[in-house]
């Protein structure tokens, strides 16, 4: 079966391409849904393409990248003894829960109870880049380098700060 390795990366490859996708623009769509909850005409469109990007686009290619992962993983099992790569699953499942959570908030805007605000989605949005950065610099590097792990989390965690605090003279 390790003849099929390098077909099923490249699977594997192109699902998180396409997972990605979804995971940095739906949240970007619950931004324009939250900041413009007065035109309901727009509101309709945007909740159809919510729909479709998540359960026509994002959950088959998640679960494409899921399974063509587990397989890599079967046909390479030294792979799990490695620790960058078991900091990587790590982080793939926190992808999956960020994933999980982008569908739980699209029924909430679907049904119009959502809470969370534009802002909140803006930041919200950075969670899928940081966890891609670092996810693509230990199978690059083929080790955890802790210090830009370290830097870069806390520049993300600064931009979403910036992203979420009141602006000067707006009350919270």
């Amino acid at each position: 079966m390790i003849e099929y390795y390098m077909p099923i990366l490249a699977l594997h490859v192109i699902s998180v391409l396409s997972w990605m996708a979804m995971l940095f623009y739906l949240p970007r769509l619950y931004v324009y849904h939250q900041e413009n909850n007065d035109k309901k005409e727009f509101i309709e469109i945007v909740k159809v393409q919510e729909l479709k990007l998540y359960k026509y686009i994002g959950a088959p290619a998640m679960w494409s990248t899921v399974f063509s992962g587990i397989t890599l993983i079967y046909l390479n099992q030294d792979l799990l003894s490695i620790a960058w790569f078991q900091v990587k699953l790590v982080l793939v499942v926190s992808l999956i829960l960020y994933s999980l959570s982008l569908e739980y908030f699209r029924k909430k805007l679907e049904t119009d109870e959502c809470i969370k605000s534009g802002k909140f989605f803006r930041a919200y949005n950075e969670v899928p880049t940081i966890l891609a950065i670092l996810i693509v610099t230990f199978v690059i590097m083929k080790t955890i380098p802790v210090i830009f792990s370290i830097g870069i989390t806390l520049f993300f965690l600064f931009i979403m700060y910036m992203i979420v605090k009141p602006k000067k003279g707006t009350s919270i």
